[in-house]
């Protein structure tokens, strides 16, 4: 039995890149959400764009796991 190490390699290194672009996009749409709070208490806007791009950021995040899932189960 050999291991490939180079596609080993190339595994690892996109699960890292995935990874850190899902944690990012999570991050982003908590500081959405946070900006639309802030929007909302001070009474300068609804923020509505800040909620669009919260809920981008959440479906990407669910979309990215999904199709993880999908991927382990099939």
């Amino acid at each position: 039995m050999t291991i490939k190490w180079a596609a080993l390699a190339d595994t690892a290194g996109i699960s890292f890149l995935v990874t850190v672009a899902v944690v990012a996009a999570f991050a982003l749409g908590v500081l959405a959400l946070a900006r639309r709070e802030r929007a909302v208490e001070s009474g300068t806007g609804r923020g509505t764009l800040a909620l669009t791009g919260a809920g981008a950021c959440f479906a990407a995040c669910a979309a990215v796991t999904a199709y993880g899932i999908s991927l382990i189960a099939g």
